[in-house]
């Protein structure tokens, strides 16, 4: 963990002691602790994110956008035959 071997670590938590005290040393491991339990949280996420993108790239069909109803124009209004309209003939 961190390269840091027993002696090494024995040697900070006395340092940690003598300068901290025996009060306020289980309060600081305490928030270090939830520092900690929060940062693996985030980073789990973090994680999690990449994975569902990755999946994403890695299918195909995700990246096909379906068309909308906005984005076709809508039909030119067709004009009725002259035999449909009574009119036409009467001008003729």
């Amino acid at each position: 963990m961190f390269g840091i071997g027993m002696p090494e670590l024995i040697l900070i938590l006395g340092l940690a002691l003598i300068v901290l005290g025996p009060k306020k040393l289980p309060e600081l491991a305490k928030t270090l602790g939830k520092g900690l339990a929060e940062f693996r949280k985030a980073t789990d996420e973090l994680k999690d994110e990449f994975r569902k993108v990755e999946a994403d790239m890695d299918n195909p069909e995700s990246h096909v956008i379906p068309p909308t109803d906005s984005a076709v124009p809508a039909p030119a209004a067709e004009t009725p035959p002259a035999e449909a309209n009574p009119n036409a003939a009467e001008k003729k």
